[in-house]
């Protein structure tokens, strides 16, 4: 029996607070950490205006090799099907997370496991790859961030799944279980688990002060001045504060 490890929980607070900020400023708060690019490059939203923080639960596909996994989609071998195992341990609010190799030929799950994984608390999905029968998933409402769409089940062509909350590479980023996905109509980032509380604080200042720049900006303020703040800026920002508190 396969044994899953379980994952670190972090507050649902600095969940919500970094799904509040969104991913633009997020991405900038990490690159000021040291983080680069954090961006998991090419995964698209498919169903705009949808938006999660959630710890990842990992799933890692490989290239196929037929004595190893045999390719039958509804094959009663509970060790060989990885992906349903990944459903199951999702908790209420985790995003489970696939690195399947960008293959555009795979549907890595379909309407059955992601009516199962909504049914249980699931959020959304992030997938280095594709899904199947997205005109029966768009009507689940969860959030999705993908390569495409195809009619093929998941170990139909050349790549079948491996292992369950392991570090993979999604879309080119170094993902551990556990992490924070954080993902919106700009795409999904990637907040190491333990820089989430920092992360969280210090973008949320900055989406504090940039209300005001906002505010200016319409007003017909100087960008130079007003993005970021200057000095006479932040002062003035400040008695903002005060006068709205």
């Amino acid at each position: 029996m396969l044994k899953i490890p379980s994952l670190a929980r972090l507050p649902q607070e600095t969940l919500d607070q970094l799904r509040d900020i969104g991913t633009a400023t997020i991405a900038g708060a990490l690159a000021r950490e040291g983080i680069r690019n954090p961006h998991m490059v090419g995964l698209l939203p498919f169903n705009p205006g949808k938006s999660l923080a959630g710890q990842a639960v990992t799933l890692q596909f490989m290239p196929k090799r037929e004595d190893l996994h045999w390719g039958d989609e509804y094959a009663y071998a509970p060790e060989r099907e990885l992906h349903r195992k990944a459903i199951v341990a999702a908790a209420p609010g985790d995003v489970v997370v696939v690195d399947a190799r960008g293959s555009m030929a795979s549907g890595v799950f379909g309407e059955m496991m992601l009516t199962s994984y909504k049914a249980q608390g699931g959020e959304g999905v992030v997938i280095d790859g594709c899904i199947r029968d997205f005109p029966e998933v768009q009507e689940l409402d969860l959030g999705l961030w993908l390569r495409g769409v195809t009619p093929n089940f998941h170990t139909q062509t050349d790549i079948f799944p491996h292992a369950v909350n392991v570090p993979i590479a999604c879309a080119g980023v170094f993902v551990v279980p556990g992490d924070v996905i954080v993902a919106d109509d700009d795409g999904a980032v990637v907040v190491p688990a333990a820089m989430a509380a920092d992360i969280a604080d210090k973008a949320s200042a900055k989406a504090e002060w940039e209300v005001f720049s906002r505010m200016k900006l319409e007003e017909g303020g100087a960008l130079e001045k007003y993005y970021p703040l200057n000095d006479e800026a932040r002062a003035e920002y400040e008695a903002w504060l005060k006068r709205s508190s």
